[in-house]
């Protein structure tokens, strides 16, 4: 089993990969199109503002790559902007094209809500999904944003945060799941997860 960190120049690629191989699984950071396209599993991770990110991944071609990997059936992880990028559009600084391999778009907290959302928040499942493979409803994970998913189809919404009102957390469908918080950043609970996902 191989799996590949898409290396597309945005996020802290590293941290993730050593939250996998301090599980035992062999992750690798690449920029290297046949890597990424022969991985087993893919993680595309993202920080900062959505419509930077979507940029630097097209730039790289790597935009295409994900669409087709998802297509194909092979299994894929968003971590914070990388969920946000799995949807239609992005409303940061503008209106940018997402993915489009999930129904929705990404908007900002309203008025009167404090942002970023930083820090532990629990997660409620909603529906039963590999990922969650023996971790309890309602576990704490590490959240950095300022910006959620609004979808336009809830049957993909895989777990909720409550921040005031309740935001979609868990994402997917299929073979595509993606998590707003942090795994990497959320102690035995996030690398559980990321275990989960290994051996989806």
């Amino acid at each position: 089993m191989s799996i590949a960190i898409i290396d597309y120049g945005v996020g802290n690629l590293r941290s993730v990969e050593k939250a996998f191989t301090s599980q035992g699984i062999e992750a690798v950071v690449s920029r290297d199109e046949d890597v990424i396209r022969n991985a087993d599993k893919l993680v595309l991770l993202g920080v900062g503002a959505f419509g930077y990110a979507m940029d630097s991944l097209r730039q790289l071609g790597f935009d295409q790559l994900v669409i087709e990997a998802a297509k194909t059936g092979k299994p894929i992880i968003g971590i914070c902007v990388g969920l946000q990028m799995m949807f239609e559009e992005g409303h940061e600084f503008g209106v940018h094209k997402g993915l489009g391999l999930l129904p929705g778009r990404v908007v900002k907290f309203p008025e009167g809500v404090r942002v970023p959302h930083v820090g532990w928040n629990q997660v409620e499942f909603r529906q039963n999904h590999p990922v969650f493979q023996d971790l309890s409803d309602q576990s704490f994970f590490y959240f950095v944003h300022s910006y959620y998913i609004e979808p336009a189809d809830r049957s993909c919404v895989i777990g909720e945060t409550e921040y005031q009102s309740r935001f979609p957390s868990i994402c997917g469908h299929e073979n595509i799941v993606g998590v707003q918080f942090h795994p990497e950043k959320s102690q035995a609970t996030g690398l559980k997860l990321l275990r989960n996902f290994a051996e989806m």
